[in-house]
């Protein structure tokens, strides 16, 4: 694995991350109702940095392949919705849309975890729990806005 190339893709997986840093769940998430499966607190930041690690490593593997470009367009997807739902999410208030950008980063993870595969065994693997976290957590954002949806903070 080229070295560079994973640096460049965890600073992309970096800036993503930084969204979270900028736009903490606070006060306003913790007033919402919550399914009674809602994940600790203290998991969400450990998921999330052993989730950008593995994206990081996985696109630095199929990045220099020949026939990568889907896999790479997908990537590029994810990582972009990735980093607009936290600002939509916990910044705007509006969990409807934020469910609007998970299906759609939900549908982007899929496709570069199968395109990945197809050109590198390991990356597509490197990929699957992040598939996982996104699915539970697009229920999550599902659950929170049905529940919350007479608040008198914007949510749709």
């Amino acid at each position: 694995m080229d070295i560079m190339l994973f640096l460049i893709f965890l600073g992309a997986t970096g800036a993503a991350a930084a969204t979270g840093a900028m736009f903490e769940p606070g006060e306003w998430y913790d007033r919402l109702e919550k399914p009674s499966w809602n994940p600790p607190k203290w998991l969400f930041p450990v998921a999330w940095t052993i989730l950008y690690i593995s994206m990081a490593i996985a696109a630095a593997r199929v990045a220099p392949l020949e026939g990568s470009a889907y896999g790479m367009a997908f990537f590029a997807l994810q990582i972009a919705l990735n980093t607009l739902w936290t600002p939509v999410f916990f910044g705007l208030h509006r969990m409807g849309v934020g469910m609007v950008i998970i299906l759609c980063m939900w549908v982007a993870v899929a496709g570069t975890m199968v395109t990945f595969f197809q050109l590198d065994t390991i990356a597509g693997l490197l990929f699957v729990p992040y598939l996982i976290w996104v699915t539970v957590a697009s229920a999550l954002n599902y659950s929170v806005w049905q529940l919350n949806k007479d608040t008198t903070e914007p949510v749709s």
